[in-house]
Parts: C-alpha cells; sequence; structure tokens
C-alpha cells in the first residue's frame, strides 16, 4: 500500500475530518457528477438535490457541522479553500439561499435546513459514516445517485470503491515504490536490510509520486500550517461555537506558563499548545488533519515543542513528519484512524503513536525503537472510547490532545532508552486496536448515545 504523507495530513477546516471535511469533499465531488450529467442530457428545469446522513453523521453531524459542509460543498467550496476565510460569514449568505449555481445556465434548488435529513434509522453496512445523494427531478423521481462513505482523515469512498476493497481504504498500489513496506514489521527489516532510516524509506516512495523539492515544499507547507493554527489559539479567547458555552482555556494557561517559567513543565506545555490547536477546530477554523481533525493537537504540540524549546531544525521538522506518515499509513492500513469506526483509539491513539515515532526519529532512535515508540503510544490508547458530549469536539476531545502529546513523548522517551527489542510488535497492537473496535458497542464510536455524553444532567 502506498499513501502520502501530504495526504495523510491534510489542510482545511474543523471542527471534524470525518464529519466536515469528509461530507464536503463528497457533497463537492456530487456537484461535479451534476455538472457531467448536465453537459451530455436535456436534463429536467426544476431540479433538487438531497443529501441523507446515515450512522454517526446522523447521529453527531449537527454538533460537528456536517450539515454547513455539506451546503458549503454543494456550492463547490473545499476544505483546503476555505482554510483562510471565515466560514460563519460565507455560511450566513450560503444557509438561507434556495439555489445552487453549476453554471451561467443551470441552477438546482437546495435549502439546507430541509434538504440535508439526519436520518438515525439503521446505519448503511458497508461504514458508519454514510452519506446518500441524490438528484430528483420536478416529479421527486432519481435521476442520479451517488452514497458515499466518510472513511476517517477527510479521505471518502463511494459505495463502488468501498464494495470493492476488503477494508475501508483507497490507497495506491506500493509496486512502484523501492520500499513497499505494508506493515510496522516488513518497514523495520527494510530499514535494517538498507540502512536507511525510515523517514528515507518514506521519502524515496514519495519520490515515484513527486519530486524531493515538492515533497519539501509540501511538508514545510504543513508545518507553517500548524504552527499558525496553535499559536492562534494561544492568543484567542471567548466562548466556543454550541451547546456546551465552554470557554477558551488555551490562552491563559500559556499566560501562567510565560508568566512563570520556572514553574512550567513540559506536560504544562503540550498540554497549552495541543489544547490551542483543539480549540481553533472546535472554532471550525483552520487546522491540519494529524490523522484527524478530532486528534489535530497532537503531533502540533510536540513538534512546537521540539522545536521551539528544544531547537529542532527544519530538517527534523520534516523527519519527524516522515516517520510519522510512515507509521500513521500503516495503521490506517491495517485498522482505521475513524473514531466512528474504532473509537478514540483510532483518532488520538492513532495521532500518539505517530508523533511518539517522530520524536524517537528525530532524537537519534534506532528503526526498532521507533516502532517501539509507536507501539507504547498505541497501546496505552487501546479501548478509549470516542463519547463527545453535545456531538461536539469539545468535552474530552480538547483536553484529550494534550494527553496524547505527553503519552507520546513518554513513549518515544522511554523507546529511546530501550534496546528496541520489547514483547509486544507494533503490528499485534494495532490488530488489537482493530479488534477492539469491532467488539466496541456503537455508543462509544461517535455517536454520542453512552460514556461521558449521556452522564451530564443539563437542567
Amino acid at each position: 500500500m502506498f499513501i502520502s504523507v501530504l495526504e495523510l495530513f491534510k489542510i482545511g477546516i474543523g471542527p471534524s475530518s470525518s464529519h466536515t471535511m469528509g461530507p464536503m469533499v463528497a457533497a463537492s465531488d456530487f456537484r461535479n457528477r451534476i455538472q457531467t450529467l448536465a453537459e451530455t442530457t436535456i436534463v429536467d428545469p426544476d431540479l433538487h438535490v438531497r443529501c441523507i446522513l446515515k450512522g454517526s453523521l446522523a447521529f453527531t453531524g449537527k454538533g460537528h457541522a456536517a450539515d454547513r459542509a455539506v451546503t458549503l460543498g454543494l456550492h463547490g467550496y473545499s476544505p483546503e479553500g476555505l482554510a483562510e476565510q471565515s466560514v460563519n460569514e460565507l455560511m450566513e449568505r450560503l444557509w438561507n439561499g434556495r439555489l445552487i449555481t453549476l453554471s451561467e445556465t443551470l441552477s438546482v434548488k437546495f435549502s439546507a435546513a430541509i434538504d440535508v435529513v439526519f436520518d438515525r434509522s439503521q446505519p448503511l453496512p458497508q461504514h458508519p459514516n454514510g452519506m446518500i445523494f441524490e438528484l430528483l427531478d420536478g416529479s421527486g423521481k432519481t435521476i442520479l445517485s451517488e452514497t458515499y462513505f466518510s472513511i476517517g482523515g477527510g479521505f471518502v469512498n463511494t459505495l463502488a470503491e468501498i464494495s470493492n476493497l476488503d477494508a475501508p481504504l483507497k490507497m495506491e498500489s506500493a509496486s512502484s515504490c523501492p520500499y513497499p513496506f505494508d506493515s510496522a514489521d516488513s518497514m523495520v527489516k527494510m530499514a535494517d536490510d538498507s540502512g536507511l532510516s525510515i523517514a528515507t524509506l518514506k521519502r524515496l516512495n514519495e519520490h515515484t509520486k513527486m519530486t524531493d523539492t515538492a515533497l519539501n515544499q509540501g511538508l514545510d507547507a504543513l508545518w507553517r500550517a500548524m504552527q499558525i493554527c496553535l499559536e492562534k489559539g494561544l492568543v484567542v479567547e471567548g466562548i466556543l461555537p454550541g451547546s456546551l458555552k465552554l470557554p477558551r482555556r488555551a490562552k491563559a494557561l500559556f499566560k501562567q506558563l510565560q508568566d512563570a517559567p520556572s514553574e512550567a513543565n513540559l506536560n504544562d506545555w503540550l498540554c497549552a499548545y495541543a489544547m490551542a490547536v483543539n480549540e481553533e477546530n472546535a472554532a471550525g477554523h483552520m487546522v491540519v488533519t494529524a490523522p484527524t481533525n478530532g486528534a489535530a493537537g497532537v503531533i502540533p504540540a510536540v513538534l512546537y515543542y521540539l522545536v521551539h524549546h528544544e531547537g529542532g531544525t527544519l530538517e527534523q521538522v520534516r523527519e519527524f513528519l516522515l516517520t510519522a506518515a510512515a507509521v500513521g499509513g500503516i495503521i490506517k492500513h491495517r485498522s482505521s484512524i475513524s473514531g466512528a469506526e474504532v473509537g478514540c483509539q483510532g483518532e488520538v491513539g492513532s495521532a500518539a503513536a505517530m508523533a511518539a515515532a517522530g520524536l524517537c526519529a528525530v532524537r537519534g532512535g534506532s528503526p526498532q525503537q521507533i516502532e517501539n515508540a509507536a507501539e507504547i503510544a498505541l497501546e496505552h490508547h487501546l479501548g478509549m472510547t470516542c463519547d463527545p458530549v453535545g456531538g461536539l469536539v469539545q468535552v474530552p476531545c480538547i483536553e484529550r490532545n494534550g494527553f496524547g502529546a505527553i503519552k507520546a513523548v513518554t513513549a518515544a522517551s522511554l523507546a529511546k532508552r530501550g534496546s528496541g527489542i520489547h514483547f509486544m510488535p507494533l503490528d499485534g497492537c494495532i490488530a488489537a486496536m482493530k479488534q477492539t473496535g469491532l467488539e466496541m458497542s456503537v455508543k462509544f464510536k461517535e455517536t454520542s448515545l453512552g460514556g461521558l455524553a449521556v452522564s451530564i444532567t443539563e437542567c
């Protein structure tokens, strides 16, 4: 399998990669299909678009702005294109509209408040994050339909694609790659046999798709976006969107640390940085999937600490991201990074494993130590549920990213002090995560039907 570092890490907007970015991508694709149909077919002038959200998207899509995302996508917007825009101002105009303009001569009816349907009945069997888009004529007859699945990290499959795969993945064959590892074991073996670092293996595989210059530019753009997001989160205060009315806390925490740095410890800084990112995500602002929006704060927090407290270099940032992507790709290939599929162990757990591997690498860890670091971090997130209160990415998600960053640094440190020889392999830990996710009740997989989500009595 091959998944590019520039696909695993994507610049987009919050609050959710699977519930916001995925539906936006799917809606944009359906818009393109309507345009293609109109080019070859005489279509009814009285056209109407409808989107039916299923499964987890139906239960927590409102809190994750899935309806807004569908609206934006149908109007031709993409997550990356909105990263620097004021989405709230744009939505005020689009939400009350009644038409989607596809060209100078073609418009279709669409009312966001009515035509995005949250269907909480039986979910689609292929994946918990399903969406059905329909184009109806004046009589209500369906003339175009497509089913999509948002599989985590902003990745989307159609029904045909997901039905033809053994797992809900859409990856390229690695046959053209010089180092086509598809497991942690094969990755470490290839590194040992070649004498190359894991980051170098990943870089050489990327060269089959892009030049080294393009790769570095992409990595640097990701790091800039991570820093911008984090630093914005450190200076903004106010109330986060949604029913919980929670105040931002990162700015006040950061100021305490700045005012008394001698009293601050590693954990304090990591929490401030991670929470800053996830407060920006909860506000619907620019964020980098790392590997998802819900877990977007872990890797930037660890990287920011490395650069701003330990003097990390740009080359180390690139090495970190390439190593993290190598591990993240294996996790995605062999299990899932979707909270709706395996719970938060697949989001914050995966992010912590990726961050631990990246940090261990830049600190001079061997391939065996890097694999061990990732395993330690993931192991201590096994069984973690996704039970967002109010269907929002605020409780427990914001603090959870801080603790994910702390576990990542701890795992990297512990692995670096060891020989790399350890009992539980990363591949075994990933398999355990997948099986745990399969056996986990749907209540704990981003539906807000269990756990913390039902433990608060609202007065």
